[in-house]
């Protein structure tokens, strides 16, 4: 797994490649929770993630916590359709904004 951090305007963008599994998921968490630490509003850009489980969406909601904490956002962008599916199906997407 690999992360990129990106300053947008006020946000940052977290690129991220590789599969979010069980193996992966803290490695995420831990790279959400950073980016969170230099910015209050985090873009999370997983067109380069062909996969999620149901751990990298535990990171997500704890990211989305932290957001609302610090009075920031967090969006999720470029979600591949098989990710999106866990999304849908877990109902994440009316938890997390996705574009």
């Amino acid at each position: 797994m690999h992360f990129e951090e990106i300053k947008v305007g006020d946000a940052l963008q977290l690129n991220v490649q590789g599969k979010i599994d069980t193996t992966s998921a803290n490695e995420f968490q831990n790279a959400v929770l950073k980016a969170f630490v230099k910015s209050n509003s985090i873009v999370i850009n997983l067109e380069e993630v062909p996969f999620m489980s149901s751990s990298g969406l535990r990171a997500l909601v704890l990211g989305t916590k932290t957001a609302e904490a610090k009075g920031g956002k967090l969006v999720v962008i470029n979600a591949q359709p098989v990710v999106m599916e866990v999304f849908k199906y877990s109902g994440m997407n009316k938890i997390v904004e996705i574009r």
